[in-house]
């Protein structure tokens, strides 16, 4: 009786606000109000930065190159307080207003995520560039950690935190990312079999909510959306600001560290570098390819976890049969501990503890017809995903993407019920971040939806 009484007060809920979550593909409207009555609209909210109307077409692109949906408008923001403020003007002007909202850090998403097509765009290293970090790292500090901006970049806070002898506990393998863009998928690197992804490294966030409201949030207080925002998509609030976790940097003693492993010592290699050059060490890769015009291609890159014990029926069913040929770009395998993760936020992974991740990270030549195309990387990607389905191999997508609602159903499994409650407790417009494609603004009041 009370999980029926629940429900329908939901249901009452998203009819009220307008909301439209259909069963299976997520539908989209036609209406949209003509471009010059947005603007005019916009251009009433007094800000410390700026709203950009013109120029914008940056904004419409990502690193996958494959999707391009042009915003309204383009936020510049100097304060938490111009987020907030333009999230509250959209979210009272109610279902009847087209637009949403994307946060946008240095535009690595894979399939649009951070757009928002005739909607506006966040600009989130604006914000970066507009507060500072600050350093809780005094001897009788037993948790150090550093105040930042979501909008600042790992690798600036990498040059930071070494001038006081610390440094982040993990890391993802390219540092030229926000803070804010990791922490909302989870951010995963060789680094999390020890320390476990940058989610589970996090003592505080501030969060500007879907209705605009600013909250500040940790383990204890606020804990809902502390744990939701984590690894939730940007589906229930931007986050603003983050206290990261630090550890004493490490020194290089090489000897130390092969001393605790067992290897043939024949194949043994060395190449003494920096721990910045280390970390930093895709960036290299990067400026090379930017040089013969190799970057700004379209990446159809798939993310997958594995769990330990699917992984050789993964390996003959893929290596084996699907992938033939894979001079397309490389290929990442490393293994994961679960057990040393909070699982409490909303990354979803596989059920075992250990885990591997095996990420494609192929680059297509646009005018290609062969084995280096588009098309014939997204086909192998399909024939990827559906022998993980096929073979129940228990797979889940890292930096998922689904067209369905269905699919982002299974996808979350047991955690859907809660998905959801979280996104009409946050964000009930269903304003934030529009390009996952999970929930979508709608402006009709017919509410077909199942838990």
């Amino acid at each position: 009786m009370l999980k029926h009484t629940n429900l329908v007060i939901k249901i009452l809920i998203a009819l009220i606000l307008g909301c439209n979550f259909h069963k299976n593909k997520i539908s989209s409207t036609s209406y949209l109000p003509h471009h010059t009555s947005i603007t005019s609209l916009l251009k009433k909210l007094k800000l410390d930065g700026h709203l950009s109307f013109h120029n914008i077409h940056h904004a419409s692109k990502d690193f996958g190159n494959r999707y391009s949906f042009l915003p309204a408008a383009v936020l510049y923001p100097k304060s938490v307080s111009d987020i907030s403020n333009l999230i509250s003007y959209i979210f009272q002007m109610g279902p009847t207003s087209p637009l949403t909202i994307a946060p946008r850090g240095h535009g690595h998403s894979l399939e649009g995520q951070a757009q928002a097509h005739q909607g506006v765009v966040i600009n989130m290293v604006s914000l970066g560039k507009s507060q500072e970090m600050h350093f809780h790292v005094k001897e009788n500090t037993n948790t150090p950690f550093v105040d930042v901006p979501a909008g600042e970049l790992w690798i600036n806070i990498l040059h930071e935190s070494l001038k006081h002898g610390f440094a982040p506990k993990s890391w993802t393998d390219y540092l030229h990312l926000t803070v804010g863009g990791t922490l909302s998928n989870a951010g995963i690197s060789g680094q999390a079999f020890r320390h476990g992804p940058q989610i589970n490294n996090v003592y505080q966030l501030q969060v500007v909510t879907g209705t605009g409201e600013v909250v500040t949030c940790t383990e204890k207080k606020n804990s809902d959306l502390f744990y939701g925002v984590l690894g939730g998509l940007g589906q229930f609030g931007i986050i603003t600001r983050a206290h990261i976790s630090l550890e004493p940097a490490p020194k290089m003693k090489i000897e130390k560290l092969l001393s605790k492993l067992n290897y043939i010592e024949s194949t043994l290699f060395i190449s003494e570098v920096s721990y910045v050059e280390f970390l930093d060490r895709v960036h290299v890769s990067e400026l090379k390819l930017q040089e013969k015009g190799l970057w700004d291609v379209p990446h159809p890159w798939l993310n997958l976890l594995v769990p330990k014990s699917k992984i050789h029926k993964f390996a003959d069913e893929v290596f084996g049969k699907i992938l033939t040929d894979t001079s397309n770009g490389p290929i990442l395998i490393y293994p994961v501990d679960k057990s040393r993760w909070n699982t409490k936020t909303s990354m979803v992974t596989p059920k075992e503890n250990v885990f591997y991740l095996v990420a494609f990270l192929s680059s297509a030549m646009p005018a290609s017809t062969g084995t280096d195309s588009l098309e014939y990387i997204l086909s192998q990607n399909k024939k990827i995903l559906e022998v993980c389905e096929s073979a129940n191999l228990g797979t889940k997508q890292y930096l998922p993407h689904y067209n369905t609602q269905e699919e982002w159903k299974n996808h979350f499994g047991s955690q859907w019920g809660d998905f959801v409650r979280r996104k009409l407790t946050y964000d009930p417009s269903a304003i934030l971040t529009p390009g996952q494609r999970i929930f979508q603004k709608q402006f009709t009041f017919l509410w077909q939806f199942t838990i």
